[in-house]
């Protein structure tokens, strides 16, 4: 028996959060509602918990979505269309669980849609993500990134994890809106430009996530069948993870709500899941990434256990420059 979510969904709740109330502020970008809870939910939670303001920006309102429960049927595209709305209130309580207060879709919520698979029609649709044009999309996300000022990053690889169109378009996004944030020439109306001192790409290390198929093959599960390693996004070599994050283990029941709010979305049984095709999967407690921009806060060949490591005298800095701005 898979679990249900604990709370029926919510209207979203867009940016409630004032970013000068935070010295540490983390911005992730994802393309669909429910990414952010299976890549990074853990990694939230723990900063929220913490302290810093984390901010998500979801590309799209994921409406090309299967729908896993047979209830739930009618939301489909190919039906009423109505399961991007449904799944911005999954996403709502989603954040609820995690503690996040910030979030924003990309342009608003609906203006770009679920490009659907790689090769489907539904890439070829005038207002799908797939087919924004780069600056157009990343000038939104620039708007988020100079009011948020966020030192750290977080987004998928160039393949977007698994070649999804929208995962690789976000990736697109999330690196030119970064380039371009930086470059007080490009639409000084946005505010002043801001330079993102770490960027990360989400990852798995290929030990671990070999070591959770042995561990959810020897459990009993509730899944038809299982997965296997290329089915998880973002798989690489274990040399080229540079940090880890674990925490208190409250963060990781935090992610397993998160994931189970994405009902529409996601199966949980305990410490595995399935998305719609049945295949069970791990649930990883840990969470990995690969620096590509900025100083490594870790001695080489050691993984950061803190995406904001090296940066804290930089974030002093700022904390006592908006102190005296504030007092003037």
């Amino acid at each position: 028996m898979t679990d249900q979510p604990a709370r029926p969904p919510q209207p979203p709740a867009e940016g409630s959060a004032s970013p000068a109330a935070f010295s540490r502020r983390l911005l992730l970008v994802h393309a669909h509602p429910d990414d952010e809870s299976i890549n990074n939910g853990l990694t939230m939670a723990k900063y929220a918990a913490e302290g810093a303001l984390v901010t998500l920006v979801t590309c799209t309102l994921g409406e090309e979505g299967e729908v896993i429960p047979p209830e739930l049927a009618a939301l489909a595209p190919d039906r009423d269309d109505t399961l991007g709305p449904y799944r911005a209130g999954e996403l709502a309580a989603a954040m609820a669980a995690l503690g996040v207060t910030d979030h924003r879709f990309l342009g608003g919520p609906g203006r770009y849609r679920d490009s659907g698979m790689m090769g489907a029609p539904q890439n070829d649709r005038p207002d799908a993500f797939w087919q924004a044009p780069l600056d157009e999309a990343a000038g939104e996300l620039v708007a988020v990134i100079r009011e948020v000022r966020p030192q750290v990053l977080v987004t998928y690889d160039p393949n977007g994890g698994y070649g999804h169109p929208d995962h690789i378009q976000a990736h697109r996004v999330a690196m030119r809106g970064a380039e371009l944030a930086a470059r007080a020439d490009f639409r000084p109306e946005l505010g002043r430009a801001h330079e993102i001192a770490k960027i990360y790409w989400n990852c798995n290390p290929r030990s671990v996530v070999e070591e959770g198929f042995a561990r959810l093959r020897a459990a009993g599960h509730s899944f038809p069948g299982v997965a296997t390693v290329d089915d998880v996004p973002g798989v690489v070599p274990d040399s080229e993870v540079t940090a880890s994050l674990a925490g208190d283990p409250e963060y990781a029941v935090a992610k397993s709500a998160a994931m189970r709010a994405h009902y529409t979305q996601i199966a949980v049984d305990g410490p595995f899941f399935a998305l719609s095709n049945d295949l069970g999967q791990p649930l990883f407690r840990t969470e990995h990434y690969q620096l590509v921009h900025g100083v490594p806060g870790a001695a080489a060949g050691v993984r950061e256990d803190d995406l904001f490591a090296g940066i804290g005298e930089m974030v002093g800095m700022e904390e006592s420059a908006r102190i005296e701005e504030a007092a003037e």
